[in-house]
């Protein structure tokens, strides 16, 4: 019960921006506010995260096993898309949604309340490993040949949340002490920044059109990101033998629906944006659905 009410809490931040978008409607600028998150709130975010726990040998390798996850199941949607879709851009969105998960507006939140600020340092590595195929494959699959791997990785190391990890790594390797009255200041940042991401989605949750749907499109990229990319992430982790804690953060950042990301990039490439959204949204629902079983087999395996 416990669980739920932490999910329940954690989507009252984005039902607040869901209600504010439909009250104010254009008075409420999103994109004002995806700036501020992306370019301020989000790297202090990840700086708190990575300097509050010394390395260690799980930070690195929990994303690693989480590229490993993403890139199996990679493999075999690119085999099994022709054979459930036809339309050939409705089959780069089956196999680059399924995979770009909302680790970042969704999977940081949940795993501050599910287990606490000790989470952060795992689940911000998990989001970098995330940006890192979102700005590679996920554009690559979108967009096909018209953006190449060189475009994608150079406006990858635009972001500011790279740097940051980058610079908060290098303050952890070396040991740096950071002030008392800075780091308080630094974790109100990135408390912000969490409850702005809330927010941000539930706007975005607010412009969707459920009318434009594709059912099997749908459904199939929702029980692939919600039910077997964290299968497939449970068994990695007994395979690799990881940390029963750590291992469910995996498990959990796995389990968060699709990411807001998968429309921006559809609508920058004209690849069907509003049915993303709609995939989006179904997915979210979906999640509120199940997660709290999800929660309970982690438990038990774990």
């Amino acid at each position: 019960m416990s669980a739920l009410i932490s999910i329940l809490t954690i989507y009252f931040f984005i039902f607040v921006g869901f209600s504010a978008k439909k009250i104010f409607k254009d008075e409420i600028d999103e994109k004002t506010l995806i700036l501020i998150s992306i370019y301020f709130l989000q790297p202090i975010l990840t700086f708190w995260g990575l300097t509050r726990t010394p390395l260690n040998f799980n930070i690195f390798f929990t994303p690693f096993i989480y590229f490993i996850t993403i890139s199996t199941i990679l493999v075999v949607l690119l085999f099994l898309s022709r054979y459930i879709l036809k339309d050939k851009k409705e089959q780069s969105i089956f196999v680059a949604t399924s995979l770009i998960g909302n680790t970042g507006n969704l999977g940081i939140p949940l795993g501050i309340a599910l287990f606490g600020d000790s989470s952060i340092v795992y689940t911000s590595m998990i989001n970098i490993a995330n940006i890192f195929f979102i700005y590679t494959v996920g554009i690559y699959l979108f967009a096909k040949e018209e953006y190449t791997f060189k475009q994608s990785i150079s406006s990858m190391v635009k972001i500011p949340i790279l740097w940051f990890a980058i610079i908060a790594l290098v303050f952890n390797y070396l040991g740096i002490n950071i002030d008392t009255s800075i780091n308080n200041a630094l974790q109100m940042g990135a408390y912000s920044a969490i409850v702005i991401q809330l927010i941000i989605f539930g706007i975005y949750l607010n412009k969707v059109d459920i009318k434009n749907q594709n059912l099997t499109l749908t459904l199939s990229t929702s029980f692939v990101k919600l039910i077997l990319l964290p299968i497939v992430g449970i068994g990695y982790s007994l395979l690799f033998h990881l940390d029963p804690l750590i291992a469910s953060i995996l498990v959990v950042s796995l389990s968060t629906p699709l990411a807001v990301n998968n429309v921006n990039i559809a609508a920058l490439f004209n690849c069907k944006p509003y049915l993303v959204a709609n995939i989006v949204l179904v997915s979210t629902i979906l999640f509120l659905a199940i997660f709290y079983f999800d929660l309970q087999f982690i438990d038990m395996v774990f």
